[in-house]
C-alpha cells in the first residue's frame, strides 16, 4: 500500500506532525495527479516541514530535504515550489537540504570535524539553498557602529524575475534560522 506517509522520513522513526503530513499529502497529491512530476518526484521524500511567520501578516513553508537527494529536488525546484505554493493556499515555500553542524573537537584530540560540518559552511551552504534558483555573485559583510553585522547578497540578476517576490520572505526565513540579518540585492550592471 502507497501512501502519503512513504513521502516523509523522520530521524528515528519520530511521528510527523499533522503540518507534515499535510506537505507530504500534497507532494503524493503532485506525484499522482500531475504526469509530468510522476517520474521524477517517485523516488523522493522530505525530512520535515515548518511553517513560519515571516515580515508581517507572511507566512513560509520550509521543507527539509535530505542531503543526498538536494540534486534530484534541484532538478524540478522551480516546478515543485509552484506546484506547492499553490496547493498550500499562497504560503510561499522553500527547499532546504538537512544539514548537521558538529561542534569543534576537544583540545588534545585526534579527531577533527570535516570542513562542511562547521557552523559558516553550513549556514553559507543554507543560504545557497535559500536562493536557489539565482545563484549568489557576491557577498558584503557590513559592520554598524552599535556592533551589528549586516550581510548584502548579491543575486545574479538572470533570475530577478523568480525570485524578486519572495526576497523578503527568504530574508525572514534566514534570519529565523541563523540569527542572521541578510538583504539581498541585484547588482547594477552599467552598459
Amino acid at each position: 500500500m502507497y501512501t502519503s506517509r512513504k513521502k516523509i522520513h523522520k530521524d528515528k522513526d519520530a511521528e510527523p506532525t499533522e503540518f507534515e503530513e499535510t506537505v507530504a499529502q500534497a507532494l503524493f497529491d503532485l506525484e499522482n495527479t500531475n504526469q509530468e512530476f510522476k517520474a521524477e518526484l517517485q523516488d523522493l521524500f522530505i525530512n520535515s516541514a515548518v511553517q513560519m511567520d515571516v515580515s508581517g501578516n507572511r507566512k513560509a513553508v520550509v521543507i527539509y530535504v535530505p542531503y543526498r537527494l538536494r540534486k534530484a529536488f534541484r532538478k524540478v525546484h522551480m516546478r515543485l515550489v509552484r506546484e506547492l505554493e499553490k496547493k498550500l493556499s499562497g504560503k510561499e515555500v522553500v527547499l532546504l537540504a538537512t544539514r548537521r553542524i558538529v561542534r569543534p573537537p576537544k583540545k588534545g584530540s585526534a579527531v577533527q570535524r570535516p570542513r562542511t560540518r562547521t557552523l559558516t559552511a553550513v549556514h553559507d551552504a543554507m543560504l545557497e539553498d535559500l536562493v536557489h534558483p539565482a545563484e549568489i555573485v557576491g557577498k558584503r559583510t557590513r559592520y554598524q557602529i552599535d556592533g551589528s553585522k549586516i550581510t548584502k547578497v548579491f543575486l545574479d540578476p538572470k533570475e530577478k524575475n523568480n525570485t524578486e517576490y519572495k526576497l523578503a520572505t527568504l530574508a525572514g526565513v534566514y534570519r529565523k534560522l541563523t540569527g542572521k540579518d541578510v538583504v539581498f540585492e541585484y547588482p547594477v550592471t552599467e552598459a
